[in-house]
């Protein structure tokens, strides 16, 4: 039995390991033409590296990243908004705030998968459903057949698209610029976030001495005018920003900003279709907003291969993943998307509504939050 994985992301790679755990062997195919990384950084919460530690590489994962004190939201003048303690996160969900590379996250699960199951240049463009399985055809002009599909190719997929072709990823209302420095000797133990009128502006420290920073800020779609930005003009939009915002901008250029509208995706009808599944970015893309898009992902992958185990075939591991997984995910959809208003505001005096309903937020309505996404099972 034949099963194929479409795409070699974070989603297709952790459940390629995860169902070689329960014995299965997967074929990988990947549009790339070799597997390198988009050079960012990524949060990985506690219910991602339990899905880890359930695979038995959540150290490799681990030491390949930087804990970090606490998480902070800002604002432009640097005062607290809203913050979340590690050593809480620690004591109650067993792991601190977590950050790495994502170049570094990739390695370690390319480590992990069988060799000589990976196909690289092999863009999967169309699919025809057959009475025992699914032929893919590829940009190349090649074709294979497989017993069973899981698509993992993202949030812009092309098989979905034949599939789905009317749910289209929804643009949030704001782009974003990414970018991945060198530390200029900056002292950081702290993911921080700051929201401002002119938009927001978050950073992390990451391994190997560097930094990690991202900037949003409402814009038309598409918009020519942000797809041209340079540095120059991020340093000028956020020059009144609190420290040190300002020094990381100064010591960036801007051949290593990575620029990117964010979007995410509606409901699809169904995740599971037969011996058909949707996983990851294809399914289920959210916007960034509650650091839950990887960690979703890692889930997906040994979520479906305990349902495999569980349920002795694919068609009905599907079916199992459709009902568990949809209401989690659509809800981290959501939830993150109405996050991304609320700190995208621009009216000041809303913001200081805002601002004041954050700091004065009980602390069990973070903490009930942060239960739904922590408290997870994979057994």
């Amino acid at each position: 039995m034949k099963t194929g994985i479409i795409g070699a992301g974070i989603a297709g790679l952790t459940t390629a390991i995860a169902l070689r755990r329960q014995g299965i062997a997967t074929e990988i195919f990947e549009s790339a033409p070799e597997l390198k990384a988009i050079g960012v950084g990524l949060g990985l919460a506690a219910n991602a590296i339990k899905a880890f530690r359930h695979l038995g590489i959540a150290e490799e994962v681990i030491a390949a990243g930087l804990s970090l004190n606490s998480y902070e939201i800002l604002d432009e003048q640097g005062r607290i908004i809203n913050t979340t303690d590690s050593q809480l996160l620690g004591k109650r969900y067993g792991l601190n705030n977590f950050t790495i590379h994502r170049a570094e996250l990739h390695r370690v699960l390319q480590n992990h998968i069988v060799p000589g199951t990976l196909h690289l240049n092999k863009k999967a463009i169309n699919l025809e459903q057959l009475p025992t399985g699914t032929k893919l055809f590829f940009e190349d002009g090649s074709e294979t057949i497989v017993d069973n599909l899981i698509i993992a190719d993202g949030i812009h997929s092309l098989i979905r698209q034949k599939l789905y072709p009317q749910v289209q990823p929804r643009y949030a209302g704001y782009t974003c610029w990414r970018a991945v420095i060198p530390n200029p000797g900056l002292t950081l133990n702290t993911a921080v976030e700051t929201w401002g009128i002119k938009g927001r502006f978050g950073y992390v420290p990451l391994a190997g001495n560097k930094i990690y920073w991202y900037a949003c800020a409402n814009a038309p779609q598409n918009s020519p005018q942000m797809q041209a930005f340079t540095i120059l003009d991020l340093r000028k939009l956020f020059n009144q920003y609190h420290a040190p915002i300002p020094e990381m901008l100064e010591h960036t250029q801007t051949h290593q900003l990575i620029w990117n509208d964010i979007c995410d995706l509606p409901a699809l009808p169904q995740y599971a279709l037969g011996n058909i599944l949707f996983i990851g970015d294809a399914g289920h893309a959210t916007t960034p907003n509650m650091g839950q898009g990887a960690c979703q992902a890692i889930e997906d992958g040994v979520i479906l291969a305990e349902a495999w185990r569980k349920n002795g075939s694919f068609a009905a591991a599907a079916q199992y993943f459709e009902q568990h997984r949809r209401a989690r995910t659509q809800w981290v959809i959501e939830q993150s998307y109405r996050l991304g208003k609320v700190a995208h505001l621009e009216n000041r005096f809303l913001i200081k509504l805002r601002n004041k309903a954050f700091r004065i937020m009980p602390a069990r309505i973070n903490q009930s939050q942060l239960d739904k996404l922590f408290r997870i099972q994979f057994e």
